[in-house]
């Protein structure tokens, strides 16, 4: 049976966002090439299409799923699911910042390289994401103004 071009843009589309094995990155080259392959294979996967936030998601070993997106002022967010909050000391140790109190990291660019890299022996997989909702979720704790009557 012959495809037609739809069929075949559907098959490579899909291939594109399929989820791959990591390979552990080592040094600081190994991640700044891996961005710069992620970000080629993003614009060929998007193509034409209207998309909202598309990033990668990194399927972590232990069990949860990070989503990044860096915006057009060049920050770094982080979506952290409830499965990964396991790794939120080492995302503040790689990133220098505490963690928000939420599941959305809203981080400089210039820590996406040294992020990238502590957390490179905790990934299992990434795929590309052509939508996602980066919405912060409520913090694990709440702080409430306490009143004292006189």
């Amino acid at each position: 049976m012959l495809l037609s071009a739809m069929d075949e843009f559907d098959e490579r589309e899909r291939d594109t966002l399929r989820e791959r094995p990591w390979i552990v990155l080592a040094t600081t080259f190994d991640v700044e090439s891996w961005i710069d392959n992620l970000n080629r294979d993003l614009q060929l996967a998007i193509g034409k299409q209207a998309v909202h936030a598309p990033g990668v998601c990194f399927r972590l070993a232990e069990g949860g799923d990070i989503f990044l997106h860096t915006t057009g002022d060049g920050e770094v967010l982080l979506d952290v699911t409830p499965e990964a909050d396991w790794v939120t000391p080492l995302l503040s140790a790689a990133t220098g910042r505490d963690a928000p109190g939420t599941a959305l990291w809203v981080l400089p660019g210039h820590v996406l390289t040294q992020m990238v890299l502590g957390l490179s022996p905790l990934i299992a997989a990434t795929r590309l994401v052509l939508h996602h909702e980066f919405r912060p979720k409520k913090a694990k704790f709440t702080l409430t103004a306490w009143q004292t009557t006189p």
